[in-house]
This record gives structure tokens, sequence and C-alpha cells, in this order.
């Protein structure tokens, strides 16, 4: 299953993100892919919010991870830029990561090789002009579920 969006003002990114909040399982991967710039951050910065978190959020770029703990879900927002070896994933606690319930938020997925999860839903952000494109696939039952929730807008 697959859905195309445009973006057309710089709020949508977020928009976009506080749809999938509404409509997010106590459980999934998400992975977030695009340029420098493209809006991923954005993106989750809009689901963050939505969930009821109203600290900073910020690209885990040095860091590679980011955990917030809203109400009773735990979300892990990683930004793999700038992993050079997938094998670093195990040194940051990734195991940690998996164990229970979580939302996995991944920038940059395809540095993680096959080391983690397959993803349930795909969103590749492009721009396009002034505007952005989000593409949204599923890959999963519970990615397709998410995307069944989501608005037609």
């Amino acid at each position: 299953m697959t859905r195309k969006r445009w973006l057309r003002q710089p709020q949508a990114t977020a928009a976009l993100g506080a749809q999938l909040a509404a409509a997010l399982p106590v459980s999934c991967r998400i992975d977030l892919s695009g340029a420098l710039g493209a809006g991923k951050t954005t993106l989750v910065r809009g689901l963050l919010r939505a969930l009821g978190h109203t600290g900073p959020v910020r690209s885990p770029t040095y860091t590679l991870i980011e955990l917030y703990q809203v109400a009773d879900r735990r979300l892990c927002h990683l930004d793999l830029y700038r992993l050079s070896d997938p094998e670093e994933l195990e040194y940051i606690g990734l195991r940690d990561l998996l164990d229970g319930p979580a939302v996995l938020l991944v920038e940059w997925p395809e540095r993680a090789g096959n080391v983690l999860p397959a993803a349930d839903l795909a969103i590749a952000l492009s721009v396009v002009e002034t505007h952005r494109l989000a593409h949204l696939v599923a890959h999963t039952p519970i990615g397709s579920a998410l995307l069944q929730r989501l608005p037609d807008n």
C-alpha cells in the first residue's frame, strides 16, 4: 500500500507527523529518507508534539539517538547519517532499544544495512520546486493499518 502527499507549506510536514501520531501503534518502525533539509526531523517534531511532548526535539545527527517517553509510549529517534559502520548500532545499545514496545523513527535507514528490523512504514521526502512530496509505503500489515488510518488529504 502506498500514498503520496504534497506538503505545500512548511507546516504541512509537521501536520503529517501529527496525523501519524494519531494513528500510531504502540510499536512500529518508521523509516524517513530524503536529502538534508527535506523535513525528516520536522516530521518527527510534529509527531512528538501531537503526542504531548513539550521539550526540544533535536535532530540526533551527533548523538545518533534521542529517546522520548511520552505518556505511556517510548519513542526512539535515530539519525544514522554519521554512522560509519552498521555494527556501531550494537555499541550504542540497539538491543536495549528493541527490547519491549517502542516506536523507532529512523532517519538515513540505509546506513544501518540489515541490522535493524524491517520497517513497517517508509516515508521518502523530496523537495520539488518550492514544495515537498511525501511518498509513504507500507511494508508490513502494521504499516498498512497505519496508512489506512491516515486522512486522505
